[in-house]
């Protein structure tokens, strides 16, 4: 891998965290997620207001850019790379967020100046909705129930319970820090572990 001269110091330490990550050096991904995690929260919560969000959204953005790695390339630092990633990935649950919210509370101005409003949909699925969510959740189940039994225990609080970090913190006694970390490290496996299912399916 080429270095850049105009890089940092920092970026170029990046670099080689990079190229062995690319090798499958788990240390490495372990540095770099160091290196930025606090970093990308704040710019995430900045950006939502919402510190589970943030949380899920800095996840969310090491996941695919881990799961990119083999294609970054050194034209741009790692770091602006992973905050493209992330700020993008943000932007996308906000336009998302904000479609629901706009069909469901919001009304249409009419050309006589009056208001329409736009009546929810309903939340209950038809037979075939059902059926396909009701397989989604068993697939999804399948794989979590293959996990390290403490990853298992977290995806479950976490997705399937939706508790908050803070209410798992409590629930397992353990660190903040630790269950975001051991979190992110369940929703890695279980990622992978969902796209190899895919694979032989």
């Amino acid at each position: 891998m080429e270095v850049n001269g105009n890089f940092s110091k920092k970026a170029t330490e990046d670099l080689v965290l990079v190229a062995k990550a690319q090798k499958g050096d788990q240390h490495a991904y372990s540095l770099l997620l160091e290196r930025y995690r606090e970093s990308v929260y704040y710019t995430m919560l900045k950006m939502v207001k919402n510190p589970d969000d943030a949380d899920d959204l800095t996840i969310e953005a090491f996941g695919k850019a881990f799961n990119r790695i083999g294609q970054y390339s050194p034209n741009f630092a790692f770091s602006t790379w992973l905050f493209k990633i992330a700020s993008n990935n943000c932007i996308d649950f906000i336009r998302k967020k904000r479609i629901k919210v706009t069909s469901m509370d919001s009304g249409i101005s009419t050309s006589d100046g009056s208001i329409m409003y736009i009546e929810a949909e309903s939340n209950t699925l038809d037979p075939s909705e059902h059926m396909m969510k009701k397989q989604k959740v068993n697939a999804m189940r399948e794989v979590v129930s293959k996990l390290k039994p403490r990853y298992r225990q977290l995806i479950e609080l976490r997705y399937f319970q939706e508790l908050s970090y803070e209410e798992i913190a409590n629930e397992l006694d353990l660190p903040l820090g630790t269950v975001k970390a051991q979190l992110f490290r369940a929703r890695d496996f279980l990622s992978n572990m969902m796209e190899d299912k895919k694979h032989t399916l």
